[in-house]
């Protein structure tokens, strides 16, 4: 299995309260960790896009940020996590550009992550009334993106966005293009995300108990695809909680004061579109942040991977027994200090990475070399 750092833009209404630039700092924070992820051997690092989502995420364009972070950076694979493919928000032609670009600067270390978004003051914001709309848009622009890459001269003719003939500019440097990767967050989505071939970028929280249905479907179903693109990414990334420390209960306590909480409240405050409980409050009610006993409950159920490391490493063979094929962690999802969160990446890399991750090949790359081998 593999790991993977998740970069939000997460700024808080108490970062900005004690200081004016805390935006600033936030983003190069960001950067910091995702550099220390690559020198500790962490294979992936993806990036949000969202848009008018204060304090939630102010990771808007991504594009710069990626472009930055392929300069700064040697091996690690750096994503889009994801790219909002609907047309009124990116124009498909200027995504296929773009992801060609970050191909090249990246020395063919970028991954396509896409999604329709999930938030109705997203889709809004651009004009888009009916946020169930999106899913039209998204089975009508996927497809076109190989086609654009591969074709001399393309055009397109659709409900939703159309083209004269152009050729697209520049091409994939690494054959025949980038993994293409979809956000899921339901069984329905798994179940298409494996019929069109793409890798699954999982943002459903839970334990691996709760998540193995939505992986056995997907694994189920990727053996049958017709992939969208010219080879199938057969992968699962998963996310957690990551806090390791050598005291155990110290890396408990630091959750409970971590602030997680305010930004889970924020999602659902503002991505409207994923599934709620029926006893989530209302904002600006809160979700109550967790105690004690709920983290430490949460790491038994193997849901969190806080403790030390021989805890931390019985949570990981969980997602890993299940079939997760990447685990990621967004470490800057709350008030955890970017150098507490850079020695919880130390103390994991040197005791937990190793055991778990033993092929110096991307599992990404894998899937796109079968796809150009001979044969």
């Amino acid at each position: 299995m593999e790991f993977a750092l998740f970069s939000l833009g997460h700024v808080p209404h108490h970062l900005t309260d004690a200081d004016p630039d805390a935006e600033h700092h936030r983003l190069m924070d960001e950067i910091h960790v995702v550099q220390e992820a690559d020198r500790l051997g962490f294979k992936y690092a993806w990036v949000s896009e969202h848009h008018f989502l204060h304090e939630y995420s102010h990771l808007s364009d991504s594009g710069p940020f990626l472009g930055y972070l392929a300069a700064t950076t040697e091996r690690i694979h750096i994503g889009s996590g994801i790219f909002h493919v609907t047309p009124r928000v990116n124009h498909p032609a200027r995504i296929a550009e773009r992801v060609a670009m970050l191909d090249h600067l990246s020395g063919g270390r970028f991954e396509f992550g896409t999604g329709r978004g999930s938030s109705s003051v997203e889709h809004g914001g651009f004009g888009i009334e009916d946020s169930n709309e999106t899913r039209a848009m998204y089975d009508e622009v996927m497809p076109q993106f190989a086609a654009m890459w591969r074709r001399d001269e393309y055009s397109f003719a659709g409900r939703y966005f159309s083209m004269p003939p152009r050729r697209i500019v520049p091409r994939p440097w690494k054959k025949p293009h980038p993994p293409m990767w979809v956000a899921a967050a339901n069984p329905a989505t798994f179940e298409k995300a494996a019929r069109m071939g793409l890798g699954v970028l999982c943002f459903t929280s839970g334990s691996p108990r709760e998540l193995a249905p939505l992986i056995e479907t997907y694994k189920k179903h990727i053996v049958h695809a017709e992939p969208v693109g010219d080879f199938v990414n057969d992968n699962v990334t998963c996310v957690s909680t990551l806090v390791c420390r050598e005291d155990a209960s110290e890396a408990v306590e630091m959750v409970t004061r971590n602030g997680q909480m305010y930004h889970q409240s924020l999602a659902f405050r503002y991505l409207d579109t994923f599934p709620k409980g029926p006893d989530v409050p209302v904002w600006p009610q809160l979700v109550p942040e967790l105690g004690a006993e709920q983290v430490r409950a949460a790491v038994a159920d193997g849901a969190m991977c806080v403790g030390d490391p021989d805890v931390v490493r019985t949570v990981v063979r969980g997602f890993a027994d299940m079939g997760c094929d990447q685990l990621g962690f967004a470490l800057l999802a709350g008030r955890l200090p970017t150098d507490v969160a850079t020695a919880s990446l130390q103390l994991f890399a040197k005791e937990v990475l190793r055991e778990f991750d033993t092929d110096p090949v991307h599992r990404s790359d894998r899937m796109r070399s079968a796809a150009v081998a001979p044969r």
